[in-house]
């Protein structure tokens, strides 16, 4: 048996829901449909993890789309890579196929069981590591069968929410309420801060921009965190904008937020 790891590709900057697995209809004829082999991967996975004390990983239908057209290209090679000429890597395959993501890993192999298989990535450091790792939450898989070889491709990620900029800015407004910052109304000037990359000249009593991009809105940056702890500030503004060259097809969110002193004039509030 071949077994072949790729290691942790993570977003820098810093829901699919569970569903059935989903049956496919691989395009060459000679491939053979191996559905339970899928399923057989899979409760390995959460079986080990569980051991382990992790948490299950939920099943992913994008991860696992993008993981079968890895694996029809396996099949026609006849070997193992996580990428082959003129094929878009891991990251891009999976985002293409609608996944969204801030890490994702991939272990693949050809054998002749999935038992095997999943041992087989188990007793390999590398391949071990990734099923294992407590940051992934998603996982999707493909199995396909040929020339009595199984050719299996696990894509494992952790999941981003999809979210509209609307929500993205209610998410850091409502982080910034909790800690007593007054939020504006209006958002006009943080959006279009947001969208730059330039000199921030302050305005309208405004004396501190941070401008972040990442994929966890679900805390604060370092950096915002102490300026709000320092008591300086009494109102923010709030506004996000499409993500600049985010890397590969990870998921990524823009925000920029305008702190204004104590001493500011009070403007309206929401």
């Amino acid at each position: 048996m071949r077994i072949l790891h790729r290691g942790v590709v993570a977003l820098i900057l810093t829901l699919a829901p569970a569903c059935a697995l989903a049956s496919f209809d691989p395009p060459d004829g000679n491939l053979q449909n191996t559905q339970s082999a899928v399923e057989q991967l899979f409760a390995l996975a959460n079986q080990t993890r569980a051991t382990y004390g992790l948490g299950p990983l939920k099943w992913d239908p994008a991860l696992a789309a993008g993981a079968l057209q890895h694996g029809i290209r396996m099949t026609q090679e006849g070997s193992l890579a996580h990428q082959y000429r003129g094929e878009p890597d891991v990251t891009f395959r999976a985002s293409r196929a609608g996944a969204h993501f801030s890490l994702i890993e991939e272990n693949i192999a050809i054998g002749p069981y999935a038992a095997g298989i999943h041992q087989g990535w188990m007793n390999s450091l590398g391949h071990r590591a990734n099923l294992l790792n407590p940051a992934i939450d998603r996982v999707g898989i493909a199995v396909l069968s040929r020339g009595g070889a199984l050719y299996a491709v696990a894509d494992y990620a952790r999941a981003v929410p999809v979210l509209t900029p609307t929500q993205v800015e209610a998410a850091f407004a409502a982080m910034l309420r909790a800690r007593g910052v007054t939020v504006l109304r209006d958002a006009n000037g943080a959006r279009a801060l947001c969208s730059t990359s330039g000199r921030f000249n302050p305005t309208d009593g405004a004396s501190f921009l941070m401008r972040w991009q990442g994929s966890d809105v679900t805390e604060l940056p370092s950096d915002l965190l102490r300026r709000v702890a320092s008591g300086e500030y009494r109102q923010a503004a709030v506004g996000s904008c499409p993500a600049q060259l985010a890397s590969g097809g990870f998921t990524a969110f823009r925000v920029a937020v305008l702190l204004y002193g104590a001493n500011s004039a009070s403007l309206e509030s929401r």
